[in-house]
């Protein structure tokens, strides 16, 4: 092996730890106790099963897809996700498709939101992630 590819693949096997630990154990009960608590600014990791996908729509500065997640575990909740497609693009969900999320929940009575599933380019808020179909959206 040359020493090229000896660097390349010290390159890869570095890369590997960093590229998998960009999700995080999803945990539902987070999510569910806020909501109980009508908490809002909780950063979250959830997931479930997309039960309606809502479509992109204008925002109040750039436009954002969203659709309704019913979690997977913890409690029965459907939660609004909203992604600036800006940051992650066109997801291109469908009901009934598994996902995880993590960004920042806010309550409202019918379930809240998890919106900043995206990175925040003013460094104000953690960065967050829709994970569908086998791909990280961020």
């Amino acid at each position: 092996m040359s020493r090229t590819d000896r660097v390349f693949l010290a390159f890869l096997i570095a890369s590997v730890p960093a590229a998998c630990s960009t999700t995080q154990p999803p945990n539902d009960r987070a999510v569910c106790e806020a909501y109980s608590a009508e908490r809002s600014r909780v950063e979250v990791v959830a997931d479930g099963t997309v039960t309606r996908v809502l479509g992109v729509a204008p925002g109040r500065v750039s436009p954002h897809e969203g659709f309704l997640l019913r979690l997977e575990s913890g409690c029965s909740l459907v939660v609004r996700v909203e992604a600036n497609t800006d940051f992650t693009g066109r997801i291109g969900l469908s009901e009934g498709q598994r996902v995880a999320v993590k960004g920042e929940y806010e309550y409202y009575p019918r379930g809240g939101v998890v919106h900043w599933t995206h990175r925040d380019p003013r460094g104000r808020h953690e960065g967050g992630y829709i994970e569908a179909g086998g791909r990280l959206y961020e």
